[in-house]
């Protein structure tokens, strides 16, 4: 009898309970298409304040009134169309109704590419007296912000050409995406259930299999669909380096690094000791592939052996309401309202739950001003990491809630490196909660191994990827070219160096430089590292501590864009300018693997 092959649905096919409700955006389609006609009809008002924004501080005042309205209808529409693509990438409508969108903001980001230059012109006396003027005293740290930029800023004709290409310069990323969730087929593979497909969201379910030999074949299916567009893909790699640089370069940076630190006013310091201390402390990781080779009982340690659970007959099941009622409790250390809004968020319209045929892999959270904190899973009830993922994605959401809540829209959005500290952490109160109810060793056993496995993922691993970012960029800024063989090659040299000479490394391995979405954003891994870092330490001084160390991280939380990262994470309780954090959360990992080599 021909066994049944399992196949992705399409997005006609998914229960509408399980998808977002995106009608705080948009009641609808036409709702939307209102809106982008309201959007054009703003566009002319944009150019009512060119010349005049040193007038008074009451025309300033009046400018930047009016860019709000602009600003929240941009945002509203550009959420609603992303989120709409994100659903499905294959659907030409949701392709025409996002490209649509950006060609109208693309036009007024350069109509308002004056605004920036023009408050800089501002004497200095003159721009003393606004900041100290109650009209503008909603709009200070936006003008601080302002400020800071001077030196990187350019005239308002230059500022106008760099803007039109906006949406020209997503090329290289739009692409990736399109290629890598919709066109790339990779089959499916042979199971004791039947014929199972393999997808960029399915590959992480097969890397946890206990068979080896269906991990195998899905390792090498995968990497053999990467094999295929390998030039494609090291081009259009290639050309987000060569725009990173150009973009640093007009603005007068020393680097496309420095450049992308700049914003968030984090020291290429930080960047730097988290690559040092983390190189500095390899030999623990070393070692935990040392006991995963012996626990698994292979000869050598291969790549797609490095993600199985090694406690094996553990079955953790979870089905989608299951996991919220696992992570809600878990984060009772953050009070009522923080649990009782996050519950009514993941089962209220906020998540889009299940895969579907185009839908993005892997998972986001995407807060805005006006709309629900919406994220975005395939989550799957056999993948105990989805319930982390849940707890991670509900902690940017709420993030993003609280900022919403305690700030006007003009500062009302924290940055990346803080975002990645507010998801960590709730991981980390999750596992904290899971392992005090382990009701066996075997139980605890796989708890630890799990969280020795994500301090892997998002401290050493992202740390990689950080690393081959900089030696990439640094390649082409000193004249070297970036090619199929140059990126295989670098990022060949980085995978022996973190998986050390008792793991192998096979010949497609290093195609996997070629296939991780987030280097389309450069040098934003780093930051799940730190973040994680941070999290580990403000998570056990929430734990241990009470009502204080509490309201010091919901004030943290609370903070939006209020305050530079490495100042509002300062507050919270944490110096990240510091490798203390990083070192500590090392300290951590090894701790986790003396515990893990004792309970197997």
């Amino acid at each position: 009898m021909e066994k049944q092959r399992e196949t992705i649905p399409a997005r006609s096919e998914i229960d509408k309970r399980y998808t977002w409700n995106l009608s705080k955006l948009f009641a609808d389609e036409a709702g939307w298409e209102e809106g982008l006609r309201a959007f054009e009809g703003l566009l002319p008002g944009i150019e009512r304040f060119k010349g005049r924004l040193g007038e008074s501080a009451a025309t300033l005042r009046e400018g930047f009134d009016f860019m709000n309205t602009v600003g929240l209808l941009e945002e509203r529409l550009g959420h609603y169309a992303q989120l709409r693509l994100s659903e499905d990438a294959g659907d030409s409508r949701n392709q025409d109704r996002f490209a649509r969108f950006m060609a109208v903001a693309s036009r007024a980001e350069a109509l308002a590419s004056y605004q920036t230059p023009e408050i800089q012109a501002i004497p200095d006396e003159t721009m003393a007296s606004y900041l100290s003027d109650d009209l503008l005293r909603d709009f200070v740290i936006s003008l601080r912000k302002i400020l800071r930029f001077k030196p990187h800023v350019l005239s308002a004709s230059e500022e106008r050409l760099l803007a039109m290409q906006a949406e020209a310069s997503q090329t290289a990323s739009k692409t990736f995406g399109a290629l890598t969730d919709v066109d790339l087929e990779f089959g499916a593979i042979e199971t004791p259930e039947g014929l199972k497909p393999l997808s960029q969201s399915s590959y992480s379910s097969f890397m946890i299999n206990s068979d080896r030999e269906i991990r195998k074949t899905a390792y090498f299916r995968f990497y053999e669909g990467f094999d295929r567009h390998k030039n494609t893909l090291a081009s259009l790699y290639a050309g987000s380096v060569h725009l990173d640089l150009y973009r640093a370069r007009v603005r007068n940076f020393p680097s496309a690094r420095a450049a992308a630190l700049f914003p968030d006013k984090v020291p290429e310091t930080v960047y730097d000791n988290l690559v040092a201390t983390v190189g500095n402390n390899l030999d623990t990781l070393h070692r935990y592939y040392e006991l995963r080779r012996r626990v698994l009982g292979v000869d050598k340690l291969r790549l797609y052996d490095v993600y199985v659970p090694l406690v094996k007959d553990i079955k953790v099941t979870h089905g989608y309401e299951q996991a919220v009622d696992v992570v809600i409790p878990a984060l009772k250390p953050l009070g009522d309202e923080y649990g009782e809004q996050l519950r009514a968020g993941l089962l209220g319209g906020w998540v889009d739950r299940f895969e579907n045929k185009g839908k993005r892999s892997g998972a986001f959270s995407a807060g805005s001003f006006a709309g629900d904190p919406y994220i975005l899973l395939n989550y799957k009830e056999d993948v105990l990491r989805d319930v982390f993922t849940l707890a991670h994605e509900g902690g940017h959401s709420m993030h993003s809630w609280y900022s919403v809540a305690s700030n006007p829209f003009q500062h009302y959005n924290y940055t990346i490196f803080e975002a990645e500290v507010a998801s960590t952490f709730n991981e980390e109160l999750l596992a904290h909660f899971l392992l005090e109810r382990a009701e066996s060793r075997a139980m605890r056993a796989y708890l630890v191994g799990k969280e020795v496995d994500d301090i892997i993922a998002t401290i050493y691993r992202q740390t990689m990827f950080a690393e081959f970012e900089h030696v990439a960029h640094r390649m082409v800024e000193s004249g070297g070219t970036l090619t199929v063989e140059s990126i295989r090659t670098e990022y060949g040299k980085l995978l022996r160096k973190y998986f050390g000479p008792e793991v192998a490394i096979e010949e497609v391995s290093d195609l996997e430089g070629l296939r991780i979405p987030h280097f389309y954003h450069a040098f934003y891994v780093y930051k799940y590292a730190t973040g994680m870092s941070a999290a580990i330490a403000l998570s056990r001084r929430v734990l241990s501590g009470g009502e204080r160390e509490r309201n010091d991280y919901l004030a943290f939380l609370r903070s939006g864009g209020s305050r530079y990262p490495l100042e509002s994470l300062a507050l919270a309780g944490v110096d990240m300018s510091s490798p203390a954090p990083i070192q500590a959360a090392l300290d951590t990992f090894r701790e986790k693997v003396h515990a893990l080599e004792d309970l197997l």
